[in-house]
């Protein structure tokens, strides 16, 4: 009886991350009638970069607070002041999706798996560091789920069980994703609403992240090894108990396959040598990523009609996210038309100013780690608090580039346990996995992480992480 009841009872369901920011839009208009007016003057330096200056706060007098038609028509006005962030976010959701039509992606996987079989403690790191370089480079996340439909079966014929077969997708896209070098989504949102140079810093988070993949590597490959030397500890779904004895196959790669590969290898080196050389901004980029659409396309010998509905594909599953980047920037666009931001950022940088600079930006990691599980759309998250941490770190000394980080890790870190995030479930349902039980497995390296995370912030806020 008490089974059989408990099995009715649904789970809590998290409101839509929509709801909370329309929320948050609600509870800033209603600071506008509460808080009092105040402003900071501001300095653009010859790079044409605006600041904050520091001691220059002053109050004034009340402003007309934000009306509810006024709140409702910020929403607009959040879409237009970030447009190029979200017709950018867009472009490269269809390109992606472009490119994950030919599966060419899908069948290297499998391609390496099958070469490795016999070789199993090979296979692990190989796939983690595949899938940590594509989060690293082409913001992998939400794609890089497929991919745990086709490495389930191989595992499980492997020795090896669900659980594994996650984590080789999750936490190595994970690591990459984290610490990315060139994210349009995180690192480029957030740079480009912190005013430094798109993907600048890339030394130091490549280093991040190889610390980053090389903790996930460890703790997945102890797991397995556990789990082959014991088998009875394995996780193995109801549907993938006959997968254990069956034999390893994939698609084969095919000529074509391989050709879209090196296509995009070329188009990612351009796009490196079009950032660094030529200081390419978004809209370069974006031409770039609809370039590098047509021509996987066009290699796979996809009709015109083709590329544009894959492309049309993909920008409808990233306009969520890309609407949820305007609705952030609509909270800010509140609090400024009512000349409060600058009275939170004064009350904030009174506070912080009187600890240590290094406390501060782990202060920020920890606020931006909390943050995600209530926004978890990295992009929507960079829009919302970036514009905020960036004047405070200007006060308190901080460089932008350890806010752009702190954001990053704290972002990231907690992707891969958070039930708001949405590609994480999904990748979890499509393991079979219950989340109870992948949390309690995980919070060991969720821990370990935060700490290696916290390490990263001191380092970058020592050296002066430019």
């Amino acid at each position: 009886m008490n089974s059989e009841k408990t099995s009715t009872i649904k789970s809590p369901r998290m409101p839509h991350v929509l709801v909370i920011l329309f929320s948050m839009l609600a509870l800033a208009t209603l600071a506008t009638y509460i808080l009092p007016a105040g402003y900071f003057q501001r300095a653009t330096d010859a790079a044409g970069i605006e600041s904050v200056v520091a001691g220059t706060y002053e109050q004034l007098a009340q402003r007309p607070s934000v009306s509810i038609m006024g709140m409702l028509q910020s929403v607009l006005n959040g879409m237009v002041a970030v447009s190029d962030i979200i017709f950018y976010m867009l472009i490269v959701g269809g390109t992606f999706e472009v490119l994950r039509a030919t599966e060419a992606v899908e069948r290297a996987i499998g391609k390496l798996a099958l070469r490795l079989s016999g070789k199993e403690h090979y296979l692990i790191p190989a796939l983690m560091i595949v899938f940590a370089i594509g989060g690293s480079f082409i913001a992998l996340a939400e794609e890089a789920i497929p991919y745990i439909t086709l490495l389930l079966p191989i595992m499980i014929r492997l020795g090896f069980d669900n659980m594994t077969a996650a984590a080789v997708v999750l936490l190595g896209t994970s690591a990459g994703f984290t610490t990315a070098v060139m994210n349009p989504f995180t690192t480029g949102v957030a740079q480009t609403l912190a005013q430094v140079p798109l993907f600048s810093g890339a030394e130091v988070r490549i280093a991040m992240g190889a610390a980053f993949a090389l903790l996930n590597i460890i703790f997945v490959l102890r797991y397995a090894r556990k789990i082959r030397r014991n088998p009875s500890l394995r996780f193995l779904s109801s549907d993938m108990q006959t997968e254990a004895h069956s034999e390893v196959h994939a698609k084969p790669m095919e000529r074509r396959h391989a050709l879209v590969l090196i296509v995009v290898g070329v188009f990612l080196v351009l796009l490196m040598v079009g950032i660094i050389r030529w200081g390419w901004s978004l809209a370069q980029i974006s031409g770039l990523f609809i370039g590098m659409g047509i021509a996987v396309g066009v290699t796979v010998r996809m009709s015109a009609s083709t590329i544009a509905e894959h492309f049309v594909r993909g920008c409808s599953a990233i306009a969520m996210g890309a609407l949820v980047v305007g609705v952030a920037r609509a909270i800010l666009i509140v609090l400024s038309d009512g000349a409060v931001m600058d009275t939170i950022l004064h009350a904030l940088a009174s506070v912080l100013v009187t600890i240590p600079s290094s406390l501060t930006a782990l202060g920020m990691f920890g606020v931006q780690s909390i943050l995600n599980f209530i926004v978890p759309s990295g992009s929507g998250q960079a829009a919302l608090t970036m514009p905020i941490m960036v004047p405070l770190s200007d006060f308190v000394g901080v460089t932008r580039q350890t806010a752009v980080l702190a954001f990053q890790l704290g972002d990231g870190i907690s992707n891969v346990i958070a039930p708001t995030s949405g590609y994480f479930m999904a990748g979890l349902a499509l393991a079979g996995i219950p989340w109870t039980r992948w949390a309690r497995w995980m919070l060991p390296l969720l821990l370990m992480q935060y700490v290696l995370g916290a390490i990263c912030i001191t380092i970058a806020h020592l050296i002066g992480y430019q």
